[in-house]
């Protein structure tokens, strides 16, 4: 089955909230290479205005992958796990992730457009926190390849 070219405008409901951890973060800064004291010591981050510790800004990619689980489980979606790459990423933040953020996503496919045998297909992810603010819109491009 080839990528449904229907799931354009398709919206997801959101995601359960995601309680943003201190050592989450602290983790996430050491896998990426993030140095920046902010990321690991709260004084710092309080130093800068922040309550707590400041996520890396690509840790936005943790609460998308929730949202990216629910698209790959469409079962009329035509997109196959061991056919995909994450070819693109993206992000607009309105504010950084900081520790103690709960925060919630919703999925939206944008586009779904051929490539080759497979399809591109864009999303983008609308993360708020739990007053319901925009923290940040992550926006992701999967090339699912075709079938032979």
């Amino acid at each position: 089955m080839s990528v449904n070219p229907e799931l354009v405008g398709r919206d997801f409901p959101p995601t359960a909230p995601y309680l943003v951890g201190r050592e989450k973060v602290r983790e996430f800064a050491r896998a990426v290479f993030a140095t920046d004291p902010q990321h690991v010591d709260p004084s710092a981050a309080q130093a800068l205005g922040y309550p707590d510790v400041v996520a890396p800004p690509t840790f936005a990619m943790v609460i998308q992958d929730l949202t990216l689980q629910q698209l790959l489980s469409e079962p009329d979606s035509g997109i196959a796990l061991e056919r995909t790459v994450h070819a693109e990423q993206r992000f607009r933040y309105t504010r950084p992730i900081v520790a103690g953020d709960e925060l919630s996503a919703r999925l939206q496919v944008t586009g779904v457009r051929p490539f080759g045998k497979g399809a591109m297909v864009t999303s983008e992810a609308e993360i708020t926190d739990a007053g319901g603010a925009h923290v940040v819109t992550a926006i992701s491009v999967l090339l699912i390849g075709g079938e032979e």
